[in-house]
């Protein structure tokens, strides 16, 4: 029995855990804002990241990806701009200089976190493309209540995103503390995330060519 014209609701809550799950930019932009600015960063780059969602699903329930879709051009010019975030991000972590022993890495705000976590969920087609045909799979034609039922969607995937979110910001705040008496080590993670990221903006940018 439908609920809210919500189709199977545990597949779908299944179904969203899963793809929240799968390691993206998102994923590591959590985990480095949290190594680097604690809980608080951790979060401020989680409220970007659900920013970045709701906007992506109120452009899905608007048609704009349907928009997109249908315009080759516009589609691609739109991912070419997401990859060169990423590898832009990427790049950024890579030449970051490794701050001297004894000497504190530089305090980053909160505001900087939220903004690169919004632009970095916000300017992902995949994302867009992955909504526009996710939510009409759970979505019935015949109970459906128009926005209420969007909208009750959009809140199960946001609680559902600070709970995982959560769980990778106390681990990566743990596994932060753990390593701060090892520098080197938490230089080269810093480089191995840019590197992911430039890959991703790579991969990103290929399939669009």
């Amino acid at each position: 029995m439908p609920w809210m014209g919500i189709n199977d609701l545990g597949t779908f809550v299944v179904a969203v855990i899963l793809f929240l799950m799968l390691p993206g930019p998102g994923t590591f932009t959590l985990l480095t804002a949290t190594a680097r600015g604690g809980v608080r960063a951790g979060y401020a780059t989680l409220a970007g990241l659900m920013l970045g969602d709701q906007i992506l699903i109120a452009i899905a329930a608007t048609g704009v990806a349907a928009l997109l879709q249908a315009h080759p051009l516009l589609f691609a010019g739109l991912r070419y701009v997401g990859a060169a975030y990423l590898i832009w991000v990427g790049i950024n972590l890579l030449r970051e200089p490794t701050a001297a022993a004894g000497e504190a890495a530089p305090v980053q705000h909160g505001r900087r976190w939220f903004r690169q976590a919004l632009l970095v969920g916000v300017l992902n087609p995949k994302a867009i493309l992955f909504y526009m045909a996710f939510f009409p799979l759970f979505i019935d034609p015949l109970r459906q209540r128009g926005a209420l039922t969007l909208a009750t969607m959009a809140v199960l995937i946001a609680l559902l995103s600070i709970g995982w979110c959560s769980v990778l910001i106390f681990g990566g705040q743990f596994i932060a503390r753990r390593l701060a008496g090892y520098p080197r080590v938490g230089v080269w993670l810093r480089r191995a995330v840019g590197v992911c990221l430039v890959v991703f903006g790579v991969r990103l940018g290929l399939d669009g060519a």
